[in-house]
């Protein structure tokens, strides 16, 4: 969800667009925990709604002998939005890498979501899909205590989920201004102020916001997705100095030209901005990610990492 080309919105454009109510889960709109396929006998564990986590707060999945040898054992997990594909997806890969177990939340690609699960599972993790309309007021309550009673507390919390429906100023209609602004920011707020509940309490937490190089500069045709971004960041820094002294670090990364389903149809113009004279991969951004929910991060916080192939130089 880096820099994209200005054209005519187009709702096929909104990766993670909240259009459809999701079912219910106990008579609560949002998030709903859809039951994982079986993992066929491999090692690892997608976890299936109602699995129960052995009494054990924070207990992990026992990785099979061999897998994952070198990560550490988690007490908790990390919860990704808009995991099912590209940078969310190559975020819940790198995490689950390190040690994590990994709640996947996807709106509509749930084979994306689950294939990110099964993936996960296969090399000794342990993962669970989550279907949630990230941009109703119920998702942020229903996602978190999801993951919660089946993985543990929430440690590291990404905010990747995004949406675009571009156009210039003069075209944006409200809709397609309240879409992007609901699920890019008004969501990523009500995720972070839920997380952050837990981790003040355990004077610990990696709370990560994907934001943009648009909230940098400037970008004609996305009025709306550049605001959403900028106030990514300053929510970012803002919470970041609110939780200094409680463990907890807030820090944003800024993708630039991402090569992604959101710009596989854009045209060469863009590219030539880049000074690296190429697109970045999820697993660039993914990198950042993985640092900045680490241990070696904590002293980092309130800070912007720009993924951008010198875009924003």
């Amino acid at each position: 969800m880096g820099v994209t080309a200005a054209r005519a919105a187009t709702k096929g454009d909104r990766e993670g667009a909240v259009i459809e109510p999701a079912a219910t889960n106990g008579g609560r709109e949002g998030a709903v925990i859809e039951p994982a396929a079986t993992n066929g006998g491999r090692e690892g564990a997608v976890i299936e709604p109602g699995a129960t986590n052995g009494g054990r707060e924070g207990a992990v999945a026992e990785p099979a002998e061999g897998a994952r040898a070198a990560a550490p054992v988690r007490d908790g997990c990390a919860l990704v939005t808009g995991g099912s594909r590209g940078i969310g997806a190559a975020v819940a890969r790198a995490l689950a890498a390190d040690g994590w177990p990994v709640a996947v939340t996807y709106r509509s690609k749930e084979d994306g979501a689950r294939s990110v699960a099964d993936g996960i599972a296969s090399r000794g993790g342990a993962a669970l899909p989550l279907k949630a309309d990230v941009a109703r007021p119920e998702a942020a309550d229903a996602l978190l205590a999801a993951a919660e009673e089946q993985l543990g507390p929430v440690a590291v919390l990404v905010n990747n989920a995004g949406v675009r429906a571009d156009g210039l100023a003069l075209q944006l209609d409200d809709d397609d201004w309240d879409a992007v602004l609901d699920t890019n920011l008004t969501a990523a707020f009500r995720l972070t102020r839920r997380a952050l509940k837990g981790m003040v309490r355990r004077r610990h937490g990696r709370i990560v916001n994907v934001a943009s190089v648009v909230g940098l500069r400037a970008n004609a045709g996305q009025a709306n997705y550049a605001a959403s971004k900028a106030g990514l960041i300053a929510m970012t820094k803002t919470v970041a100095v609110e939780v200094a002294r409680r463990g907890v670090t807030v820090n944003a990364v800024a993708p630039g030209l991402i090569a992604t389903d959101m710009t596989a149809g854009l045209d060469g113009t863009l590219l030539e901005a880049v000074p690296a004279r190429r697109p970045g991969r999820p697993e660039d951004v993914a990198a950042c990610v993985r640092f900045l929910a680490s241990d070696e991060a904590a002293y980092v916080t309130g800070s912007v990492l720009t993924v951008d192939g010198g875009l924003s130089a």
